[in-house]
């Protein structure tokens, strides 16, 4: 029904219910949940020229707009709500707490345990998020996740940090990587990684 709002932010509130803020758009006020990360980037009366990216979640009881200024934080909002257990609130905290592209990530991973940093979410709700959207998110394609597919080790870490400071920019480290990352035997191996990564970025 709505995909994006523009317009004049004429309140925001932190109460204990959630985050809010109230964007006026041709005359109509639209109250929207927004995630912490967002909700600093709105600033009372002022014309918001992004797009805020909406989901209306329609419950029995009640009707709620979420905001977000990402498209893709959006889209991803709406994938965690494919998962049972998941609801809107559920969702907000994940992506309070984590980015679209750390999300992937922890869930492509399989890393539950970081997942319980956010607020309600326990071991075994992580596990499920993990289990029903890995297939799912590993198939999700957002140009500015570049590493989203990477593993988290030493290993890899030193690599980017070498190739940061060779000049090559972290998109470009993380297509190369992305494109050799099956081809690595040893994925502990730094040689071995850098090597290869190199190799497609000197070509």
């Amino acid at each position: 029904m709505f995909d994006y709002l523009k317009g004049l932010i004429t309140d925001k509130k932190n109460s204990s219910k959630g985050l809010f803020v109230s964007i006026e758009v041709a005359g109509i006020g639209y109250l929207l949940e927004v995630t912490e990360k967002d909700f600093p980037n709105f600033e009372v009366n002022e014309e918001f020229l992004k797009k805020v990216y909406v989901h209306l979640a329609h419950r029995e009881d009640a009707m709620t707009l979420f905001g977000f200024i990402s498209k893709e934080t959006r889209d991803i909002f709406q994938i965690l709500l494919s998962v049972s257990g998941v609801g809107a609130k559920m969702a907000i905290a994940l992506l309070s707490e984590f980015d679209a592209c750390d999300l992937i990530s922890l869930v492509i991973d399989g890393n539950f345990k970081e997942l319980t940093r956010a607020k309600g979410v326990g071991p075994k709700l992580a596990q499920k998020i993990i289990l029903e959207l890995k297939d799912k998110l590993m198939k999700v394609e957002i140009p500015k996740c570049s590493f989203s597919t990477i593993p988290q080790n030493q290993a890899f870490e030193d690599t980017q940090a070498i190739l940061l400071s060779l000049g090559y920019s972290e998109g470009e480290i993380g297509d190369a990587i992305n494109k050799v990352i099956s081809t690595i035997n040893d994925k502990s191996n730094s040689e071995e990684i850098l090597r290869k990564v190199l190799t497609i970025l000197s070509m």
